[in-house]
């Protein structure tokens, strides 16, 4: 709980956090490289798409 102010501080920014984490964690011993890098790719496309960003 270090740097938050409140547990209810905690729980809300882990509640958010936590989702998103999960996108992008990949069982790295189990994937090759080039595995890894496309599963970022897609993690990154599918995270611009919620988050609305546009790719520069």
């Amino acid at each position: 709980m270090k740097r938050f102010k409140s547990a209810r501080q905690l729980q809300r920014f882990v509640s958010i956090y936590d989702p998103i984490t999960n996108l992008f964690h990949f069982p790295r011993n189990t994937l090759s490289s080039a595995d890894h890098r496309d599963l970022r790719d897609d993690a990154m496309q599918t995270w611009s798409e919620i988050a609305h960003v546009v790719a520069a």
